[in-house]
C-alpha cells in the first residue's frame, strides 16, 4: 500500500481520469453509467487503501467515502428500478457524513468531526424521508438530528476531556425538535418507534459510560 501514498501515483490517476473525460467529451467513446460508477467506486477504495495502509492518513477517509457514495448513486440510479432523488440525497449526504464519523473513530482526538458528520447524516435522513413525512415533520427530525449530534459530542470519549458545553445545544435542539415534530405529525404512529429509539439510546449511553469508568 505504500505506492498509494506517493504523489506520483495520484498524479497519474488524475491524468488518466482527465484523459478519459477528454475522450468522452470528444466523442471518442461514450462512458456508460456502469463504467463511471465502478470507476468512482474503485477510486474511493484506493483512497480508503491509503488510510488502511497508514492509519495516520485519516484525511483519505473523506474523499474515499465521497467517491464511493457518488459511484454507488450512479449505479443505484441506473440499475435499481424505483430509486428516486430523495434516496439519492440520503446516499450522498449520508456517505459524506459517515466519512467524518469514521475520521473520529480513526482518531478520538478528531472529536470535531462528529459535528459535520452528524449534520450531514441528519440532512441525508431528512432528504430520504421528504416524501414520507410532512414538511413540519422533517423540520422536527432535522432539529432532533442536530441535538443528537451534540449529545454524541458530549458523551463520546476523546483525549481532551468531557465536552460539557455540548449538553446545552443538545438538550435545547432535541426538545425543540420534539415539539416541532409532534405538533405536525400523528403522535400515535411514532410512539412505539420512539420508545425503541429512547431505550436504544440509553443502552448506548450506559455502555459508553461504563467504558469510561464513569
Amino acid at each position: 500500500m505504500k505506492i498509494l501514498s506517493k504523489p506520483i501515483f495520484w498524479g497519474l490517476v488524475l491524468i488518466f481520469g482527465g484523459v478519459l473525460f477528454l475522450l468522452q467529451n470528444l466523442g471518442v467513446f461514450q462512458g456508460s453509467d456502469l463504467f463511471w460508477g465502478v470507476s468512482l467506486g474503485i477510486a474511493g477504495l484506493l483512497f480508503l487503501g491509503v488510510f488502511f495502509g497508514d492509519r495516520q492518513q485519516w484525511w483519505a477517509l473523506i474523499p474515499g467515502m465521497v467517491l464511493l457514495a457518488v459511484g454507488s448513486l450512479i449505479l443505484l440510479t441506473s440499475f435499481v428500478p424505483g430509486f428516486n432523488d430523495a434516496l439519492g440525497g440520503l446516499v450522498i449526504l449520508g456517505g459524506i457524513g459517515l466519512s467524518f464519523i469514521f475520521v473520529y473513530l480513526a482518531n478520538r482526538a478528531n472529536w470535531w468531526a462528529l459535528i459535520p458528520g452528524g449534520v450531514l447524516v441528519t440532512l441525508g435522513v431528512v432528504a430520504g424521508l421528504d416524501q414520507v413525512v410532512s414538511e413540519g415533520g422533517t423540520g422536527g427530525i432535522f432539529f432532533l438530528g442536530l441535538g443528537l449530534t451534540f449529545l454524541l459530542v458530549a458523551i463520546a470519549p476523546n483525549p481532551i476531556g468531557k465536552m460539557k458545553w455540548a449538553w446545552i445545544p443538545a438538550v435545547v435542539l432535541v426538545l425543540f425538535g420534539l415539539v416541532v415534530f409532534f405538533a405536525t405529525e400523528n403522535l400515535q404512529v411514532y410512539l412505539l418507534p420512539l420508545a425503541f429509539f429512547i431505550v436504544g439510546g440509553v443502552l448506548i449511553w450506559r455502555a459508553i459510560r461504563s467504558r469510561q469508568g464513569i
